[in-house]
């Protein structure tokens, strides 16, 4: 109960849990890890932050995420014109697998839709990025959008779709595109907090991020290579022995690598067994992006499920979904030890 604060700190969390087969179980807990992640809390189309007039009467017609292009959603695509939206990992998997469908049914056009500027940034630091792949990755598609394979429009926050027949016309202000057959929404994620409603937070409202973390990763100052070191006294909520780690730590920020979570949950253990020593020595060294200045930061995913170039083509990486789903928390007088740690996955967790 949010409202109660007597004996607080000494009662133990209650998790209201639902297993994939529906049953229903609630579990006790002395403190809760929330690694759940942002992998199912997609932001919207709309350029608002909000789903744009008519996204969502034409849901069925929109992708949030990585499609199987060439794979189980090739019909979906083959032969189509896709419209992308999004500038960062997610939007570039999906453009090079456009294209290589593009290659084997050549009706298949692309068009992507950014919200600001095609500058360098976009692409990424190249070879100067500590993680080749992630830089190679930009270089793909840079080479697609100068070889005419991608037609790009710059400045493209997308305000309202409209049904046309079969097909969606898509405005961007006062521009008008299209019509296209399927959209590809690649604009980043958001973390779910409406199962955390009965826990005291203390969040930042612009980033909904850990108060004390947020102006750490605000990606209009820092690219995942510049954040500092932080660990369980930066992660800390109002609500004792509770802490939100990985992705969904972060927020809204785009700016997460799986070595800052594996880092932050070593911290956040080591303070639950009462060594916060071990706690704050927090030991961090990201590989910088290559990219001079993040004033144009990503407004898709972060880039850290990229594969190997030379074997398959880019797709979704997406490890460790769990077989339960936490469905509330709150707390309950009776004192129950125990560590109850949710899932995480690639990059989103």
């Amino acid at each position: 109960d949010k409202l109660k604060t007597a004996r607080r700190e000494s009662a133990p969390f209650v998790l209201h849990v639902r297993s994939a087969s529906g049953d229903e179980a609630q579990i006790l807990a002395r403190a809760v890890i929330d690694a759940s992640g942002t992998w199912t809390s997609p932001n919207p189309l709309g350029a608002s932050g909000l789903p744009a007039p008519g996204e969502r009467d034409l849901a069925r017609r929109l992708w949030y995420g990585i499609p199987d292009v060439l794979g189980t959603h090739h019909s979906r695509y083959a032969g189509k014109t896709t419209l992308v939206a999004g500038r960062g990992a997610s939007a570039f998997n999906t453009l090079i697998d456009l294209v290589k469908l593009a290659g084997q049914e050549p009706e298949t056009r692309v068009i992507w839709t950014i919200r600001g500027t095609l500058d360098h940034r976009v692409f990424g630091g190249g070879e100067a990025d500590q993680l080749p792949e992630r830089g190679a990755l930009g270089q793909w598609v840079r080479r697609l959008v100068e070889g005419g394979k991608v037609q790009v429009y710059e400045h493209a926050g997308v305000t309202r779709l409209e049904r046309a027949g079969d097909r969606i016309t898509v405005y961007t202000g006062e521009r008008t595109l299209g019509p296209v057959d399927e959209i590809v929404v690649t604009a980043g994620f958001r973390p779910d907090l409406s199962f955390l409603s009965e826990l005291r937070l203390g969040l930042d409202p612009a980033l909904e991020a850990p108060t004390s973390l947020a102006p750490l990763i605000d990606p209009n100052v820092h690219s995942c290579g510049t954040v500092r070191p932080h660990g369980a006294v930066e992660l800390a909520h109002p609500e004792p022995d509770f802490y939100i780690a990985g992705m969904k730590s972060y927020g809204r920020a785009p700016t997460f690598l799986l070595l800052t979570g594996y880092e932050q949950v070593r911290s956040i253990a080591a303070a639950l067994a009462g060594d916060w020593e071990a706690a704050r020595e927090v030991r961090l060294v990201l590989p910088e992006t290559g990219v001079c200045g993040t004033s144009s930061p990503s407004d898709s995913g972060v880039p850290c499920c990229i594969p190997d170039l030379e074997e398959a083509t880019p797709s979704p990486l997406l490890i460790g979904q769990a077989a339960t789903t936490v469905l509330a928390g709150a707390r309950e007088r009776r004192r129950q030890p125990g560590l109850v740690t949710a899932s995480s996955g690639c990059c989103n967790g």
